[in-house]
């Protein structure tokens, strides 16, 4: 199939360095803060890159439960594919790729699991089929079928019961600490507008890129 002229122009939004925040955590509040205003579809969603220990890249989409000066954490099984990826290499990506609004957040930095109280106090956030799907999945391990899974499903609630459901000892967050940010503004012509935030001796510097 021929995509060539599969394209659309975008606006003349524009983005100056006028309008960046100092700081890239606070210019990322503020364009989600958008994306969440304007109703986007799971404006949380992101691509979350990370590579094996053979050099391959792998990417896959999580969902970012909060973030602040710190950085932006994620959940996962501590046993999963992306898991084991960032034990062996703690260097990973992340992408926003908020198209309605013609932009894109990229962000470089280390992973590093957070606190188990951190965790436990999510977990007991979530609703408690989602608690009770912790438990059940060995995530990125092979099954058999779909029947597998929920027969563990079954056992899963009846050996749990109707009481408090314990937070995993293989299930938890990870931060990932920004060491550089990228917001990109879609322009016309391709003229696009790239701000990079990099983080030099505990300061960041902000330099415009070309498109």
């Amino acid at each position: 199939m021929d995509l060539a002229d599969f394209r659309k122009e975008y606006s003349a939004r524009g983005l100056t360095r006028a309008d960046m925040n100092g700081d890239p955590v606070a210019q990322f509040s503020e364009w989600f803060a958008q994306a969440t205003e304007m109703k986007l579809h799971e404006p949380n969603a992101m691509t979350l890159a990370t590579v094996d220990e053979t050099g391959m890249p792998y990417q896959r989409t999580v969902l970012l439960k909060y973030f602040d000066s710190s950085g932006f954490v994620f959940f996962t099984n501590y046993s999963s594919r992306k898991a084991r990826q960032m034990a062996e290499n703690p260097r990973v990506s992340l992408l926003f790729p908020w198209i309605t609004l013609e932009r894109q957040v990229i962000i470089q930095g280390s992973v590093e699991k957070i606190s188990t109280a951190e965790s436990l106090k999510y977990f007991t956030s979530r609703p408690r089929e989602s608690q009770i799907g912790a438990w059940v999945s060995n995530q990125s391990e092979v099954i058999t079928s779909r029947k597998f899974l929920m027969q563990k499903l079954a056992e899963v609630r009846e050996k749990l019961g109707h009481g408090e459901i314990p937070l995993p000892s293989f299930w938890g967050g990870y931060r990932i600490v920004p060491q550089s940010v990228e917001f990109w503004q879609g322009g016309p012509a391709r003229l696009h507008d790239r701000f990079l935030y990099r983080k030099t001796g505990g300061q960041w510097e902000i330099e415009r890129l070309s498109p």
